[in-house]
C-alpha cells in the first residue's frame, strides 16, 4: 500500500471558464459530482492506495470524504506540491484533480510498471496508438520519439526527499510542458535535433531529465490513456461527459470504479 498526494489548486481562469463558473477547475461538474470526486474514487478502489492528501483551496473540503486529508494549497502548482510532499513519509503516488477517467486498473497498472520504485521519480508516457484507439475525439498534445509518438500523463510516484532540491528546475519544466519545443529547446540543443529529426529515444529524454534534476528518473511506457486525459479544454470536458454518462451509469460505473464503492451522498456537501 501507498499513500497518495492529489493537486487541486488549480484556478478556474482558462478556456474552461467559458463552459463553467466554478471557481476552481477540481469543482467543475461532470454530471452531478466534481471531476475531483471521480479522481478520489479511482484511487480508493485501486486496493493500492491507503492515505489520500489533496492541497486545494477551502472550497473544496465539503467535497471530500471524511477519510481524506486536506491541506490548504499555496500559490502555484509547485507549492502545492512541496507542500503535499512534506506530509509523505516515504514514495508516494502523485496525481492531479483534472483526470476524472482515472480508473483503478489504471493506478494499478501504473504502479505495477514502476516495477522496485527504488528510483525517484517514475512519469507515464502514454502512446498515441492507445489514447486515440480508446478516445477517438479526443485532442492531446502529442511528441514523436524514435520509439513512437506519446503524450504525457499526470500520475507519477515520487521520492519526497527530493522534492525541495527540484523545485527551481521543475517548476519551469511544469510551465513548458505543454509546448514540446520549448521544453526541449531548454533541455538542450542536441536533444531538440534528435527531437526534430525524430530519433530521440526515451532513455535519452530519462537521462537528461534526471540530470536536469539531479534524481533518478524513469520513464514509464504507460497503456492506461486514461492516465493523459487531462481535462482543460472545453471539448476535453465533452470526452468525460460522454464517457462517464449518467443517462447510462449502470455497468459504467461497475466497471470503472467497482462494485458497491458508491460515496454516500452524505460525503459530498449540500451540492451533491
Amino acid at each position: 500500500m501507498i499513500d497518495a498526494l492529489v493537486l487541486a489548486g488549480s484556478p478556474n481562469t482558462g478556456a474552461l471558464q467559458t463552459i463553467s463558473k466554478e471557481p476552481y477547475e477540481a469543482l467543475i461538474k461532470i454530471g452531478p459530482r466534481p471531476m475531483l470526486q471521480y479522481v478520489l474514487k479511482a484511487l480508493q478502489n485501486s486496493g493500492q492506495v491507503k492515505n489520500i492528501t489533496v492541497v486545494g483551496p477551502a472550497e473544496i473540503r465539503p467535497y471530500l470524504p471524511p477519510e481524506v486529508s486536506w491541506l490548504a494549497a499555496g500559490h502555484s502548482l509547485m507549492e502545492n506540491l512541496q507542500r503535499g510532499s512534506e506530509q509523505m513519509e516515504g514514495r508516494f503516488l502523485l496525481a492531479t484533480a483534472d483526470i476524472p477517467l482515472l480508473t483503478p486498473e489504471a493506478v494499478r497498472g501504473f504502479l505495477k510498471l514502476c516495477g522496485n520504485r527504488g528510483a525517484d521519480l517514475y512519469f507515464p508516457v502514454i502512446p498515441r496508438t492507445a489514447v486515440e484507439g480508446a478516445y477517438p475525439t479526443a485532442r492531446r498534445t502529442y511528441v514523436r520519439f524514435k520509439e513512437g509518438t506519446f503524450t504525457g500523463g499526470n500520475l507519477f510516484l515520487v521520492n519526497p526527499r527530493v522534492v525541495a532540491q527540484c523545485m527551481a528546475v521543475g517548476q519551469e519544466l511544469v510551465s513548458l510542458r505543454k509546448s514540446p519545443l520549448a521544453l526541449a529547446r531548454r533541455v538542450g540543443f542536441s536533444l531538440l535535433a534528435k527531437l526534430l529529426l525524430r530519433i530521440l529515444t526515451l532513455k535519452e529524454v530519462e537521462a537528461k531529465a534526471s540530470r536536469l534534476l539531479g534524481i533518478q528518473g524513469r520513464v514509464v511506457l504507460c497503456p492506461y490513456p486514461e492516465v493523459g486525459m487531462d481535462v482543460d479544454k472545453p471539448l476535453d470536458l465533452e470526452v468525460a461527459e460522454r464517457v462517464l454518462d449518467f443517462a447510462k451509469i449502470g455497468q459504467r460505473r461497475s466497471s470503472l470504479y467497482g462494485k458497491g464503492n458508491s460515496y454516500p451522498q452524505g460525503h459530498f456537501g449540500s451540492q451533491d
